[in-house]
């Protein structure tokens, strides 16, 4: 860091010194302005008739030293007849008569009333000359002669009649310099080009591989990055060339950014940061220049680092229609292509950047020479998520009771920043109950809090309402215990979650799964559509609850016929996803048809037959465990949640026939096998609940 607090490390004025000085330059406009209005209310400004009186009141004797006898002064109206004041005016002297003015001293006093005169104060009277054809009235200057008043010429100066329109002129300057350092963000226009990018020294990041977990093959990548840094010749010496761009892909929150400060902290060299956006800018070609600007500094301090973060938002792929051609945002990525290895490609400068879009980037940019090495940085498995756990409760006061291996389990598919999200609501929550230690209560509560919501329990439902989210959610809970290939069941409740959930089941995987088989499809879909197969069986009609569950078993059973091949129609893909494989696809995202209308209508058939077949098998279910179905439904209402041990126990005692029911077995295996292997309940784990993982999603109502 540089010793000057008011500069950064790459000796640009600081944020602070920048505010400063607007500071003080508010302060002087506003001084001057006080000055012009306070010179303004102190000036007199009468009538030639009343500088008439004027004068003849302040009449000297023939040596103009004394007043004459017969002075008596001026009595000046001042428009305050309301607050029963008068303005007195009296004794003019020290004249100064212009071209067009007359100017003069005199005492001014205030009078409150008949009787109370404020103490006499000095203030200069104004009497304008100018008649109303133009010309100059002499007849003053005799007046003043003829009462022995002296006076003398005087020439108004340039600045005294310019300074209100040069003061006007400041203010605008002054404001149109402001809008100038606010789109440029550079300081001053003569810096509108400058890189924003911040210039981080090595004790301002801190941060090493040490601090870095659940990524190990990503840290492997870019360890040659670092080596490079440290000791170049190695490489030199043998006719090798590091690679000089990295590209970080990856879903949100995996650590990214993360990961590229830990290398400019490893290696030891100079960390320019800066985001894609920061080159995008309304004006042609401020954006081309910022590049430009940013490798010189880069190449000045060499060798060091560049991190972009958001990289896509200069780097999209060129082309499409006239209408896009050569504006800001390709400019500024030809800019970026030239630095990166062009004529004058930098030495010793490495670009490391960030993305979770690698398919909308320009090929240009992918090549070898520039981008020539793509490090995905993934979600972390099992072992990297306790990894991270590890790093983030570092800092919290953690019970005895607390298993990060557990906690990892139950998390599957959180990322780095769902990790740190999670340790910080658990201390929240443990800070808030006045506890000495964070406990595992805190953290399996912090887990449904990020997968469900927050619990809404001081919302009133009516009896009729209850009754049937509880059969729903016990519907759920039910045909998911019944099958063999489903996420075990964690909780279950009728207490409201989050924006839309009336209830909630909560399943949590047993594992890591990076593959779905077409049994497991199928009973998602079971699962899914359990809910408002128990409301009908009970009810004979079915609610608007059910509106996500149908939505989600649509899209699982259109997937498996357009995707993944599991129908009739053979092993065909149906569709192409432009989308990006890090990013969840918007709703409002187009997908790509590859097939004909008569096509559609087929792909149509075959979804509405695997949903349909799929109600059968939930209604049997449903029939065949129509005890357990109660008596779930009876234990929600009374005590609004039941966990999985309690289900179990629940479905046990009301069920004759095997936890998993007869007929649902995974194709290819034996059923009385499947049966007598499922009726035997697995182990608990240390704290009393079911060998579960989190991450499973709810099934909001």
């Amino acid at each position: 860091m540089a010793d000057d607090p008011s500069t950064s490390t790459s000796g640009k004025p600081t944020v602070t010194s920048r505010n400063t000085t607007l500071y003080i330059l508010i302060a002087g406009l506003g001084l001057l302005v006080y000055l012009y209005w306070s010179v303004q209310s102190s000036v007199v400004r009468i009538t030639p008739r009343q500088f008439e009186q004027l004068v003849e009141g302040s009449s000297r004797v023939s040596n103009g030293s004394k007043l004459a006898e017969d002075s008596k002064g001026i009595l000046h109206e001042a428009g305050s007849e309301d607050k029963g004041q008068t303005l007195r005016i009296t004794e003019l002297r020290e004249v100064r008569v212009y071209e067009r003015v007359i100017v003069g001293t005199v005492d001014k006093l205030v009078v409150m009333g008949k009787d109370v005169e404020e103490e006499a104060v000095k203030a200069q009277i104004r009497v304008n000359r100018g008649t109303s054809d133009g010309t100059t009235d002499q007849s003053l200057e005799k007046l003043l002669d003829e009462h022995f008043i002296g006076w003398e010429y005087a020439h108004e100066s340039g600045f005294a009649k310019a300074w209100p329109f040069l003061l006007i002129t400041g203010l605008v300057l002054f404001f149109f310099i402001s809008m100038l350092r606010r789109l440029g963000g550079a300081g001053s226009p003569a810096q509108f080009g400058r890189s924003r990018g911040r210039l981080f020294a090595l004790e301002d990041l801190g941060i090493t591989f040490q601090d870095v977990a659940g990524v190990d093959e990503a840290v492997e990548e870019v360890w040659e990055v670092v080596d490079f840094l440290q000791s170049p010749e190695r490489y030199q010496r043998l006719g090798g060339r590091i690679p000089r761009g990295v590209l970080l892909v990856g879903p949100p929150g995996t650590g990214k950014t993360l990961l590229a400060k830990a290398i400019a902290g490893e290696a030891g060299v100079p960390f320019f940061s800066l985001s894609g956006s920061d080159f995008v800018e309304m004006f042609v070609g401020v954006g081309a220049a910022r590049v430009r600007d940013m490798f010189q500094q880069a190449e000045s301090k060499a060798p060091c680092i560049i991190f972009l973060d958001e990289l896509d938002a200069i780097g999209k792929s060129r082309g499409g229609s006239a209408m896009n051609h050569h504006d800001e945002r390709e400019q500024t990525l030809n800019a970026l292509l030239v630095e990166m290895d062009g004529f004058n490609s930098n030495n010793g400068v490495i670009v490391i950047a960030a993305t979770n879009r690698p398919e909308t980037l320009d090929q240009a940019l992918m090549r070898p020479g520039r981008f020539d090495r793509q490090v995905v940085v993934d979600q972390p498995d099992l072992r990297g998520r306790n990894e991270i756990l590890k790093i983030h409760v570092s800092n919290v006061k953690l019970d005895e009771d607390v298993d990060l291996k557990q906690i990892a389990s139950i998390t599957p598919g959180f990322v780095g920043a769902d990790l740190a999200n999670l340790v910080n609501e658990a201390a929240l929550l443990a800070a808030r109950r006045e506890k000495q230690t964070v406990m595992m209560t805190e953290f399996n509560e912090s887990v449904e809090r990020a997968t469900a919501g927050i619990e809404k329990k001081q919302r009133v439902m009516n009896p009729d309402e209850k009754l049937r989210i509880a059969y729903h959610e016990s519907g759920h809970a039910l045909v998911a215990s019944s099958l063999p290939n489903t996420d075990p069941v964690h909780k279950v409740s009728i207490i409201p979650r989050g924006l839309a959930a009336l209830g909630y089941t909560l399943q949590r995987p047993e594992g890591d799964r990076y593959l779905m088989t077409e049994n497991e499809l199928e009973s998602r879909i079971h699962v899914l559509l359990a809910g408002t197969i128990a409301e009908e069986l009970v009810f004979q009609d079915i609610s608007t609850g059910a509106s996500n569950d149908l939505e989600r078993a649509t899209a699982i059973a259109r997937s498996m016929v357009m995707d993944y091949g599991m129908s009739e129609l053979g092993r065909v893909n149906f569709r192409h996803k432009p989308g990006s494989a890090f990013l969840s696809q918007g709703a409002g995202e187009e997908l790509y048809r590859l097939h004909s209308e008569k096509t559609a209508q087929l792909i149509d058939e075959q979804v509405k037959s695997i949903i349909d077949a799929s109600i059968e098998v939930v209604r049997e279910i449903l029939v065949l465990r129509r005890d357990a179905l109660e008596a779930l439904t009876v234990r929600l209402v009374e005590v609004e949640s039941v966990d999985g041990v309690e289900l179990k126990q629940i479905i046990e005692d009301h069920t004759e026939s095997p936890r998993v029911v007869p007929g649902t077995e995974k194709k290819g295996e034996d059923p009385m096998e499947v049966a007598a292997a499922t009726s035997e309940e697995p182990d608990e784990l240390k704290d009393g609940s079911t060998p579960a993982a989190s991450g499973g999603q709810p099934k909001p109502r």
